[in-house]
This record gives structure tokens, sequence and C-alpha cells, in this order.
């Protein structure tokens, strides 16, 4: 049995499980130094409180409670497997709450939940609230958009902004989303992207065409930050990316 397996199946040891790494994640954030770039194309939607929905790779998803200011209600997607009911906890230490679900295409995947999931964020959008997505989760491609993020972004009617964390000390897991893992005290940023609209009639190439704007910026932030860190930015760039680039 494998040990999410295990966790999982025991209340109390997921508790523990979650509160563990809530407490890990402070104890980088506070032994080390961040920096913030292009703060300013976020801020204006939470100065006027006007929601938008954030992008992140799934393997970046460990500091990102720390990008979000506390006075503005986010709604993460998370998945309905198992390691991501253990996300969904240990977020909620953070004061973020969670929709689970998944970004499936509406009209292409008769999945209920992922209907029910998407009619929630539209609640959640509609009630002036944001909402976080990873693009490539649950289960990859790593770092390749869904055309969901886009589907989402066109019937809420609000713009997507790509955002990515890198440290300059970290592990990198084996895991199919190389799972990054900063260590303690360390140097880390949190890069943010332009703010991607996708047009309201946007179908077929229209709506993949904002879909790759959306992967293009989440990988540009993405090694943008491994940059400022000193890292080889290219580093975890899947085969199929670094080509296109």
């Amino acid at each position: 049995m494998g040990l999410l397996k295990r966790i999982g199946q025991s209340a109390p040891v997921r508790a523990t499980a979650c509160f563990l790494m809530a407490g890990y994640i402070r104890f980088v954030h506070v032994t080390s130094r961040w920096e913030v770039v292009n703060a300013a194309a976020p801020q204006p939607y939470w100065d006027e409180g006007k929601p938008f929905i954030l992008a992140f790779w799934h393997g970046r998803i460990l500091m990102m409670p720390y990008c979000w200011p506390g006075n503005r209600r986010m709604n993460m997607l998370i998945s309905r497997h198992r390691d991501g009911g253990l996300i969904a906890d240990t977020i909620g230490w953070f004061g973020l709450k969670t929709v689970r679900g998944s970004t499936a295409k509406p009209g292409r995947e008769r999945d209920k939940g992922a209907t029910a999931a998407l009619m929630e964020m539209l609640r959640k959008v509609k009630a002036g609230e944001y909402i976080g997505i990873t693009p490539d989760g649950p289960r990859g491609p790593r770092m390749r958009a869904s055309d969901g993020v886009a589907a989402v972004a066109r019937l809420a009617g609000v713009p997507v902004i790509a955002c990515a964390y890198g440290t300059k000390r970290r592990r990198l897991l084996s895991s199919w989303d190389r799972f990054v893992v900063p260590l303690p005290f360390t140097r880390g940023v949190f890069v943010w992207g332009e703010p991607i609209a996708v047009p309201a009639g946007a179908k077929g190439e229209a709506l993949d065409a904002a879909r790759l704007q959306i992967e293009d910026s989440l990988n540009a932030v993405t090694r943008e930050a491994d940059r400022r860190c000193g890292l080889d930015p290219d580093q975890i760039l899947p085969d199929e990316v670094l080509a296109a680039a």
C-alpha cells in the first residue's frame, strides 16, 4: 500500500500530515528572503475587487499560498484524487478554500464532477471571489495547459494571470510534475505574468490560441523565476516545450 493511500485512510494521520506540511511551508517562507516580480499585474484587480483566474503549474504549488493576499478570497480547483485531498487540507491552513473537480472542457467530456466544479467556480467568480487553477493537473502532461482553463476564463468573463515561484535551494522530486520542494534558508522569488483575456466568443482555433497563450505565459514566468534564483531555467521544462521555445 502506497504512502498516500495509507495517509488517506486514517483521518488523524491525514490531519497530522497536512498540519506538518503547512508548518514546513511556513518555516521555508519565514527563513528565506523573497522578491516579487511584476506585482503590478494582479494589484489593480485586488485593489478594485475584480476577480481573475490565478494559474500556476502543479509542480510549483507548495509556496503559492504566499503569493496571495489574505484579504482576497481564493478558491483553488483541486482534483478528487487522494493527493488532491491532502493538498486541499494543507492549503486550508492558509485560509484558502477549494473547489473539488477538474477543468474538463464543457461539452466535450461528460464528467458530472467536472460540470459541478465548473458551475461552482462560475458562482464564486460571480460573487466577486477568485479562482486558482493548475492547468496541467492533476496528472499532466507536465507544463502543458489543458483547454479547460481557457474555457473557464471564457465562460467566467475574467482574465487569467500566471504566477510561478522559484527558490535557489530546492529538491526536485521524480514525480510526473517534477514537484519542487524548496529548502529553508534560501532566496526565493514570485514572478507574475500579464493578464490574458479570453474572448467571449472564442471557440475552436481561437480557444486553442488562448490556451497556448496561457501555457506560454506560465512557462515564461517559471523560467524567469528559476533564472532569477541562479538556476538553469530549462532544467525541468519538457522536451516538447524546449523544442517550441
